[in-house]
């Protein structure tokens, strides 16, 4: 995934879930920047493999906690969703 892709992701699902922000590809990774700050999110090294993404929230970095790993995009796309209050959407259930 590169990162227009990732960025055009993120603005999709800050959309769907009702949040207003705006994400930005810099340098270290992107940057989704909300009226409650701004959130890191990079690519992990190599080394840290399984481990894919590092997303870093303002209420992190003001403890001096490190970045939350992701092992994925769905798991990284959670924990954002939770970390902007955004909300869970609609759960489909198919049955009889």
């Amino acid at each position: 995934m590169t990162d227009a892709e990732l960025r055009t992701l993120l603005r999709d699902c800050l959309t769907l879930w009702s949040v207003v922000g705006r994400v930005s590809v810099e340098d270290a990774g992107i940057q989704i920047a909300t009226d409650d700050g701004v959130i890191h999110l990079q690519r992990a090294p190599e080394e840290m493999r399984p481990v894919r993404w590092l997303l870093q929230t303002p209420v992190r970095a003001a403890v001096g906690r490190p970045p939350r790993a992701a092992p994925s995009i769905v798991a990284l796309l959670s924990a954002l969703r939770n970390a902007l209050g955004g909300e869970p959407g609609h759960t489909v259930r198919v049955g009889a």
